[in-house]
C-alpha cells in the first residue's frame, strides 16, 4: 500500500523548507506524496508540482490551509485537489495577503510600544518570498534574544490575549467550504482536536464539509476513534497528516511522513 502526508507546510507560508526540501525529505523517509497546504497561499504548488514530475511515481497533491472564524474561534479548513491558478482563488488570497501584512505591521508596532527593538524589516527578511506571519516575528524575537525560543515569543507575547496580539481578517467556514468546491476541490476540517466545542463539528458538517482530518500529532488515539467514526458516519474522507513546518526527529509525531494515510482515501475520493 502506498501513503501519503495530507498536510504540508512549506517556506510559501510559514514552513522552513522549499516545495523542492519537502518532497525530498518525504522521499527520503519513504513517502509517496504529501499535499502541500500552505496558510492562505497556493505559491509554493507550482514548483512542488513541477519538481515532483521528475521523481519516479511521486504524487503532489495541491492544497491549501484557509484560516476562517466561527462564534470567535479559529478554525481551519483544508482544500485539497483545488484549482490553484483559478482567478477567485487568487484574488481572495490577496485580500488575505494584505490582512496578514497589515496585521505584522501592527504587531511589530505592538511589540515596539512594549519596548523590544524590532523592525518589520527584519520579519520580512525572515519570511522571504512566503505569506508574513507570526511564526516570523517570533523567529525576529528569538534572533533578537529577546525571548529563548518560538513557544516562549507565542506564550508570552503573540497568543490571544497577549499583549502584542491582534487578531486578523478571516473568511467564515461557509466562505472557505463554498469557494474551495467553486474550485473543484474537497474541504476538509483540519485538526478537529484544537477546537473547543465538539459540537462545531456537526456545525461544519451542516456547512459542507467532506472531509475529516482524522490523524494528527495534537490528536490523541482515544480522538481519533471518535472522528473516524464520525467520518465512517457521514461519508466522509479520512485524511491524516503531520501538520509539518520543520524537520523533527525521525521518531517524532511532527516529522514528515510520520502520520500518513493509503492514498486510495484522495485519490478515488468523489472521483475528483
Amino acid at each position: 500500500m502506498r501513503y501519503i502526508d495530507m498536510h504540508v507546510h512549506t517556506t510559501a507560508s510559514d514552513g522552513v523548507l522549499t516545495p523542492k526540501e519537502a518532497i525530498d525529505l518525504a522521499i527520503k523517509r519513504n513517502i509517496d506524496g504529501i499535499a502541500i497546504t500552505d496558510h492562505d497561499t497556493v505559491k509554493g504548488i507550482e514548483e512542488g508540482i513541477i519538481y515532483a514530475k521528475g521523481k519516479e511515481s511521486f504524487i503532489l497533491i495541491p492544497g491549501i490551509e484557509l484560516s476562517t472564524e466561527y462564534s470567535n474561534e479559529e478554525i481551519h479548513i483544508l482544500g485539497y485537489k483545488i484549482d490553484y491558478k483559478s482567478e477567485e482563488l487568487l484574488d481572495k488570497l490577496n485580500i488575505l495577503k494584505k490582512s496578514r501584512v497589515k496585521r505584522a505591521e501592527g504587531i511589530v508596532e505592538r511589540l515596539k510600544d512594549l519596548g523590544y527593538s524590532i523592525s518589520y524589516e527584519e520579519v520580512v527578511q525572515i519570511s522571504g518570498d512566503g505569506v508574513v506571519g507570526r511564526p516570523h516575528i517570533a523567529m525576529a524575537l528569538v534572533n533578537k534574544k529577546a525571548v529563548q525560543d518560538i513557544p516562549e515569543a507565542f506564550r508570552k507575547l503573540l497568543n490571544k490575549g497577549c499583549p502584542a496580539y491582534i487578531p486578523r481578517f478571516k473568511l467564515s467556514p461557509s466562505e472557505a467550504i463554498d469557494l474551495i468546491k467553486r474550485i473543484n476541490g474537497i474541504p476538509v476540517l483540519a485538526h478537529p482536536g484544537l477546537i473547543s466545542k465538539p459540537s462545531f463539528i456537526q456545525d461544519l458538517i451542516k456547512l459542507g464539509i467532506e472531509g475529516i482530518e482524522v490523524y494528527h500529532p495534537d490528536h490523541s488515539h482515544s480522538q481519533e476513534t471518535v472522528y473516524l467514526k464520525i467520518a465512517n458516519a457521514y461519508n466522509l474522507m479520512v485524511t491524516g497528516g503531520t501538520d509539518f513546518h520543520y524537520p523533527h526527529d525521525d521518531e517524532d509525531k511532527g516529522s514528515i511522513g510520520s502520520i500518513k494515510v493509503p492514498v486510495s482515501n484522495i485519490i478515488n475520493t468523489q472521483n475528483k
